[in-house]
């Protein structure tokens, strides 16, 4: 049981096995509306065609109390099958997938183009003025990505969201 005297805040990714039903992509967010808690990354898609199963993966902030009650209060709502902490539970992947443009001409397009090497950027689109990459990782490295950007050109950004799993043989589909 976390201390209720603990304020220590901290980052939680949350994955939720739900059934695919119009409306629980919004009682989830209205749970969290409703008592003020934050989201920081939402992603949600099906993973169980069969038996009609969608992972929702949530990153949120707070204390360890305010993480458990929001985990209590999901596993209440009643098309939610399981919920787990990734953070939590043992060693976990947390990934994000972006798309970044960039505009520019010259050697503005050439350090672009070096530094997305560096980083492991793959060009998806490319015109005379602009470059749009698409790159994978954790948040942190898409973020000093686009901090590298911002002064060579940086026009746009699209991103994902988080998407985690639980290393080893378990899962949330057992």
């Amino acid at each position: 049981m976390p201390d209720p005297s603990d304020t220590t805040f901290r980052n939680a990714t949350i994955a939720v096995l739900v059934e695919n039903e119009a409306g629980i992509l919004a009682r989830v967010v209205g749970l969290f509306s409703g008592r003020g808690y934050n989201i920081e990354s939402l992603t949600v898609a099906p993973v169980d065609e069969g038996r009609r199963l969608s992972r929702i993966t949530i990153v949120t902030s707070g204390t360890d109390m305010v993480i458990e009650q929001i985990k209590a209060q999901l596993d209440r709502l009643v098309p939610v099958h399981k919920v787990a902490d990734l953070t939590l539970e043992g060693p976990h992947l947390a990934r994000e997938m972006m798309l970044i443009k960039v505009v520019g001409k010259g050697e503005h397009r050439s350090e672009a183009l070096r530094l997305a090497d560096a980083f492991r950027a793959r060009v998806v689109d490319a015109t005379t003025e602009s470059l749009v990459f698409e790159m994978t990782g954790a948040g942190d490295k898409l973020d000093a990505f686009i901090a590298l950007m911002r002064p060579i050109g940086l026009k746009e950004i699209s991103r994902t969201g988080v998407v985690g799993i639980a290393r080893g043989a378990g899962g949330l589909l057992a």
